[in-house]
C-alpha cells in the first residue's frame, strides 16, 4: 500500500492517542509503574506524543501533520482552501479511535485493578475541574487559540530552515507549554479528535464498571477548540506571519 496524505493523517493520529493517552493511563490506572506519577509526566508524556505523531503522519505520507481536526479547520480558515477538511478529520477521527483501543489492550489488567469509573473515562476522553461548561469552552477555545497562533509561528517564512529540521520538537514544546499553564481547567482536549474518538472507544469497549462516557460535556472539547481553531484561521489570514 503507498503512502498518502490519508494514510499518513490516520497512523500519525492514532500513535499519538497511543502514547498521549497511553501516559495518562500509566499515570491514573492503579498498579502501573508510574501510578500517581502527576501532571509534569502527563504533560510531557504527551508533548512527546505529538512530537512523534508528526514524525509518524509525515513519514507515511501527509507533508502536513495536523493530526488534529481544529488545526485542520484553522488552516482551512487561513488559506481559503477547504478541500482537506473531510479527509483529514475523517483519518484523525478512526486514528484516535484505533489509538484509544490500543491503550485499552495495552492496559487490559489494569482496568478491573482501578475501582474508580471516573480514572478509567481519564484515559479516554478528557473532563474538566470544575464543571463550569460556559467557562470550560472558554479554556478550550482560548488554548487551542494559543496552539494555531504557536503553530503559525513555528511554520512562519521568517524561521526558515530552522522550522523544517526541528518543526516536529517545536510543536511537542508548544504542546507541553499549553498544558502546563493551561490544562488544568478541562485536561486540555485542543483537538476534537482526540476527545471524540477515544469517548466513543470507551462508550463500546468492554471495559469491566467503566461507567457513563459523560456524553453531557462531550461538545466542549470539539466545539471550543473548533471555535479556537476558526479565531486563530482569521488571525493567520489577515495577519500574514
Amino acid at each position: 500500500m503507498q503512502t498518502s496524505p490519508f494514510i499518513g493523517e490516520l497512523i500519525g493520529t492514532a500513535v499519538l492517542l497511543f502514547l498521549g493517552n497511553g501516559v495518562v493511563a500509566n499515570v491514573v490506572l492503579k498498579q502501573t509503574k508510574g501510578e500517581s506519577a502527576g501532571w509534569i509526566v502527563i504533560t510531557a508524556g504527551w508533548a512527546f506524543a505529538v512530537t512523534m505523531g508528526v514524525f509518524v503522519a509525515k513519514a507515511f505520507g501527509s507533508v502536513d501533520a495536523h493530526l488534529n481536526p481544529a488545526v485542520t479547520v484553522a488552516f482551512a480558515v487561513a488559506t481559503n482552501d477547504y478541500s482537506h477538511v473531510v479527509p483529514y478529520i475523517t483519518a484523525q477521527l478512526i486514528g484516535s479511535f484505533i489509538g484509544a483501543t490500543l491503550v485499552w489492550l495495552h492496559y487490559s489488567p489494569h482496568w478491573a485493578a482501578t475501582p474508580d469509573p471516573a480514572d478509567k473515562l481519564a484515559c479516554f476522553g478528557t473532563g474538566p475541574a470544575i464543571r463550569k461548561l460556559g467557562a470550560n469552552f472558554l479554556s478550550e477555545m482560548l488554548a487551542t487559540l494559543v496552539l494555531i497562533l504557536g503553530l503559525a509561528g513555528i511554520s512562519s517564512k521568517n524561521l526558515g530552515e530552522l522550522a523544517i529540521g526541528v518543526g516536529p520538537y517545536l510543536v511537542g514544546i508548544l504542546v507541553w507549554s499549553i498544558g502546563l499553564s493551561l490544562g488544568g481547567t478541562t485536561g486540555y482536549a485542543i483537538n476534537p479528535a482526540r476527545d471524540l474518538g477515544p469517548r466513543l472507544a470507551h462508550a463500546v469497549l468492554p471495559i469491566p464498571s467503566k461507567g457513563t462516557s459523560d456524553w453531557a460535556y462531550a461538545w466542549v472539547p470539539i466545539v471550543g477548540p473548533l471555535v479556537g481553531a476558526i479565531i486563530g484561521g482569521l488571525f493567520i489570514r489577515f495577519f500574514t506571519l
